[in-house]
């Protein structure tokens, strides 16, 4: 007999640690006899029949299915179609899509036979232990099934797994047609009991270059942020720390390119989070990056003097801000107090890696307000501005705000916003532009030149509202398009702002007026060159180029290799203004450069 549990990632990239934490559980505990447990993952970007296929091929007896918002849609495609394959097979899923909305998956979908809910190591391990035994499993704590279940697609296949474990003891019962909740699941309670959810690393086959591999060292999340799913279990539960160290060990002698730890936040205590840094920072082997959730509001004095001495390439931090709007963050239940979080934010050192996150579509935060808090969020300089859409997800607080008070949000996953009562379905899609745009003209880092001068002179927020206005005009965002159109974009802005076009508010046109366009090209310019290489350049560009003087500053410099080369592993370039210095505008006259790659 064998089961397979089955992942649907966003990304090749992407492991999932949820299906690996079910096997290894079960194999540790449990007694299985004449059963397999094996795991398959695909990605969302694979045709449905070629992942179809690869199950059938697999020969499972049970399919169990890790479900999240991202992949909601894309599951609910295959199940209906396995039993057509696989008539005697039990199909099952759990994680938080399935399981916070199990009645409605079970009744839309007839070939779905059950829905674990919650905290699965348990669960799961029970019903493999009672599936290998040809046991029935509807006691089981934790699962959702129908009273009695839906009928078998294969009214030929006789005591089908699906129809001996459910439907001949649900038929016995009153209520037919309901579904049935077995009540909650038992967690665990000392997380060192958990295995390491990575075999395959320990094995030697695994792939340390091109897979992120996601890693917890807590369970549970002490806040109620009203639209996270995360809140509902505040219960925070701590793996040891020698089991901590002992894992994290595994990855970085594996030479690893990125651990993302998926506790909800990692700075809870201390006396826990401080030891764990040091112990990656002691052992670190100069490749592995290790990714953290922070809550930097709670840093305390021994985190921030221990930072400062952190290297580039250890850690990156990932830090929702959502608003900094204060009547907004009361309303999700969040701490309000960002000029704190703006404080903590800015001592820490920029060689750890910040990426800042702002939610669009929450209470009382309107296009002026979000406006302000996309502005809080550039004036901290992060590497990384995420811009997201709030998600209803079913089972949060926030979903009962938004249904008695008028949000519309997709009905499917990801259940993202719509409009609400402070921003209209117009006001979104223009947020969804923006988006476009900052990761074009920031996240990248293919303009920090322009930016940086363009963020001293004007607000960030005014700079995305116009671009974006300018970029609508020119059916920019209607498609994907590659970064030498950001470039011609922008060089085409800046036209507009010197024949006294400013795409923005009338309160604006001040700070816009008063920007130096000759130098806003003249850095544009430098960030297209200074990008690498170019075989050809574009129109706008303008190249100011001398061979001779190419050749005599690449003399004039200790360059490795034969003159062929040199010249092709650099360029030459003439500025109206030392475009390499901290303040450009304060440096106009003729400065050359020569760029190397």
């Amino acid at each position: 007999m064998k089961i397979l549990l089955v992942s649907v990632n966003a990304s090749y990239m992407h492991t999932n640690v949820a299906i690996r934490a079910l096997k290894t559980y079960a194999e540790k505990y449990c007694t299985l006899k004449n059963l397999q447990i094996e795991i398959a993952e695909y990605t969302i970007n694979q045709p449905t029949g070629e992942v179809l296929r690869n199950i059938g091929f697999s020969g499972a007896d049970a399919v169990f299915f890790s479900t999240y918002i991202w992949n909601g849609e894309y599951v609910c495609k295959l199940i209906p179609e396995i039993k057509k394959f696989l008539p005697g097979c039990l199909i099952g899923a759990g994680g938080p899509e399935f399981g916070y909305s199990a009645e409605k998956y079970l009744k839309m979908l007839p070939a779905l036979d059950f829905v674990m809910f919650g905290e699965g190591e348990k669960t799961f391990s029970q019903i493999a232990e009672l599936f290998s035994q040809n046991q029935d499993f509807k006691s089981v704590k934790g699962i959702y099934y129908r009273n009695p279940a839906e009928p078998a697609l294969n009214e030929a296949a006789a005591k089908t797994a699906a129809e001996q474990f459910f439907r001949p003891a649900a038929q016995k019962e009153a209520g037919a047609g309901t579904v049935v909740y077995t009540g909650d699941p038992l967690p665990v309670e000392n997380l060192d009991d958990l295995p390491f959810a990575y075999p395959e690393i320990l094995s030697g086959n695994f792939d340390p270059d091109h897979k992120i591999y996601y890693y917890e060292s807590t369970r549970g999340c002490p806040f109620g942020c009203a639209y996270c799913l995360s809140s509902v279990d505040k219960r925070v539960r701590f793996k040891s720390l020698e089991k901590v160290q002992q894992e994290l060990q595994i990855f970085l002698d594996a030479n690893v390119k990125l651990v993302k730890f998926i506790d909800r936040t990692y700075n809870l205590n201390p006396d826990r989070y401080i030891p764990i840094w040091e112990y990656i920072l002691q052992n670190h082997n100069g490749k592995t990056m290790f990714h953290f959730e922070i809550e930097a509001e709670y840093f305390s004095e021994e985190a921030m003097n221990f930072l400062q001495k952190v290297p580039e390439g250890v850690m990156q931090f990932e830090m929702g801000v959502q608003s900094a709007n204060k009547e907004t963050l009361k309303a999700v239940n969040r701490s309000s107090n960002v000029e704190i979080l703006a404080e903590k934010i800015r001592c820490i050192p920029r060689t750890i890696h910040q990426h800042l996150d702002l939610i669009a579509g929450l209470p009382y935060e309107d296009l002026e307000s979000f406006g302000r808090s996309y502005d809080f969020v550039m004036d901290l300089r992060p590497d990384a501005l995420q811009l997201g859409f709030l998600k209803i997800l079913n089972g949060t607080v926030m979903a009962e705000i938004a249904s008695q008070n008028g949000w519309k949000w997709m009905g499917t996953p990801v259940y993202e916003t719509f409009s609400t009562p402070y921003l209209s379905f117009e006001d979104v899609a223009f947020l969804k532009d923006v988006e476009i745009a900052t990761d074009a003209y920031w996240n990248k880092k293919i303009f920090s030149s322009t930016m940086n001068y363009m963020f001293r002179k004007i607000s960030p927020w005014a700079f995305i509202c116009s671009i974006t206005n300018f970029g609508r005009s020119k059916g920019a965002f209607s498609q994907a398009r590659k970064d030498l159109y950001w470039f011609t974009l922008l060089n085409e802005f800046a036209q507009c702002l010197q024949g006294g076009k400013f795409f923005c508010s009338e309160e604006l046109m001040t700070q816009f007026a008063a920007l130096n366009v000759p130098l806003i090209r003249d850095l544009l310019r430098y960030d297209f060159v200074r990008g690498g290489k170019k075989g050809n350049f574009p129109e706008w560009y303008g190249h100011r180029y001398d061979k001779d003087r190419h050749r005599l500053l690449m003399d004039s410099q200790d360059l490795d290799g034969s003159t062929r080369i040199k010249f092709a592993m650099s360029e030459y370039e003439v500025f109206d203004f030392d475009v390499t210095a901290e303040k450009p505008e304060e440096h106009p006259g003729t400065f050359e450069l020569l760029i190397t790659y």
